[in-house]
Parts: C-alpha cells; sequence; structure tokens
C-alpha cells in the first residue's frame, strides 16, 4: 500500500531541508524509492564503463547540495549492483563534510573478474544518506574505564 505524503511524514521524526543545485535539469532530484528507506538514490549524470578486476570509475551525479552544520553526507553502494554486478563504492561510505559545495561525484569500483559494468546516464549507482554528527572534543585522561577486549581484530573468532 503506498502512503500518502501526510502518512509517509508520520513515518519520519522531521525533515532536514537541504538546499540543492540541479546542475543537470533532465535528471530527476535524488529520491526514496519505499517510504522509511534512509537512502536517497543517487543517479549517473553521464554513460561509462566501470572495467572489471578492480577498475574504478568518477561519476559525477549532476547535484550540489549543501549539507547543514552538525550533518554529514555518507554515500553508500546499492546492494543490487554489489550483489548482481560486483560493484559497489571504491570509498566506501564516502563522506561529504557540510562545507562541501561542488557537484557530487561517485568512485564506483567493479569487484567481478572478468565482467565491465555499463552504466547509462540516468542509472542509479549509489545511495546518500545525511547523519546527524556530533563535533568531538577530547578529554585527554591518564587511562580508560573498561576493557580492551584483549586481543582486538578477530579475536572472539567465528563461531
Amino acid at each position: 500500500m503506498a502512503l500518502g505524503p501526510a502518512a509517509w511524514h508520520s513515518y519520519t521524526q522531521g525533515v532536514l531541508p537541504v538546499p540543492i543545485v540541479r546542475l543537470d535539469l533532465e535528471l530527476p532530484l535524488p529520491s526514496y524509492a519505499h517510504p522509511g528507506d534512509a537512502g536517497l538514490d543517487l543517479r549517473a549524470r553521464d554513460s561509462g564503463v566501470v572495467p572489471p578486476a578492480g577498475g574504478r570509475l568518477l561519476m559525477p551525479t549532476g547535484i550540489s547540495i549543501a549539507i547543514p552544520l552538525g550533518y554529514a553526507g555518507f554515500v553508500l553502494p546499492r546492494s543490487g549492483n554489489a550483489l548482481k554486478h560486483g560493484v559497489t563504492v571504491a570509498n566506501a561510505p564516502g563522506l561529504i563534510d557540510s562545507a562541501y559545495r561542488g557537484e557530487i561525484k561517485v568512485v564506483l569500483l567493479n569487484t567481478d573478474p572478468h565482467e565491465p559494468f555499463h552504466i547509462h546516464r540516468g542509472d542509479r549507482i549509489a545511495q546518500l544518506v545525511l547523519q546527524r554528527v556530533e563535533e568531538v572534543q577530547w578529554h585527554e585522561v591518564e587511562s580508560l574505564d573498561g576493557d580492551d577486549r584483549g586481543g582486538g581484530f578477530g579475536h572472539t573468532g567465528t563461531a
């Protein structure tokens, strides 16, 4: 059952107004695929090919945004591209600081050993999540409370 705007709003904890500039008026604005989704779909501004076996491609999205102070943007892979084609975001999550005002671009990585990944203009290539972030204020101490968890990486095993 599809939700109307009023019902959709009730699922959220508020709306974050974000200024956006469309650098390509033919592409739609980033949007949620379903009510309650966290990620907005980003689209390819150009067509291109991501070569196999670790090939990378920097793809523009055709938008610039002004992320509010106290928030950050995170560019994440689309799970379908990862599962079906071995394509991910190379630096996932790609971090967009609130001061950045340039075009959002996505570094795509093809992990498939043999098949190139063809992108067509307008394809959904990644997801954008905007999230509140706190500024850190360091409090230097002589030692830390709690347990250091023993051996660190892999210490608890897999079973």
